[in-house]
């Protein structure tokens, strides 16, 4: 297995520890009664730390399908190399960053910082496979 597929792997057990971590923050703020429920009643808007940490979540859904598809299109068309390695890392390390600074209120940092530095990854990624 690459280190990139090892990566890949590695992000999906981060979207699956940001997505329970995700659910237990909205049970504790709206109950489990509510997350148990058709989900079809009005509920208020998350507020702090659930609100932001399900917005991170959100965030990551809305970029990993493209992570994915760049780690398993270098890898069957045998791109993996130094730009793929990177990229790998530059993904993984940038979304486990976003998340940490959403979870702490750091907005900017999470933005200009670790967004573009996983965004940054991607593209590595396509630079890889388009050369």
């Amino acid at each position: 297995m690459t280190t990139e597929l090892r990566f890949l792997a590695a992000t999906v057990i981060l979207g699956l520890l940001h997505l329970i971590v995700d659910s237990h923050l909205i049970s504790f703020q709206l109950g489990y009664r509510w997350t148990a429920s058709n989900r079809e009643q009005h509920v208020p808007p998350l507020r702090g730390v659930a609100n932001r940490v399900d917005q991170a979540y959100t965030n990551f859904m809305e970029t990993f399908p493209f992570f994915v598809a760049v780690v398993l299109a270098a890898h069957f068309a045998g791109r993996d190399g130094t730009l793929t390695l990177w990229g790998a890392q530059l993904y993984f390390w940038g979304r486990l960053g976003y998340v940490l600074a959403a979870s702490a209120g750091l907005g900017l940092v999470r933005s200009l910082l670790f967004f573009n530095t996983a965004l940054s990854g991607i593209v590595l990624f396509l630079i890889a496979l388009l050369r």
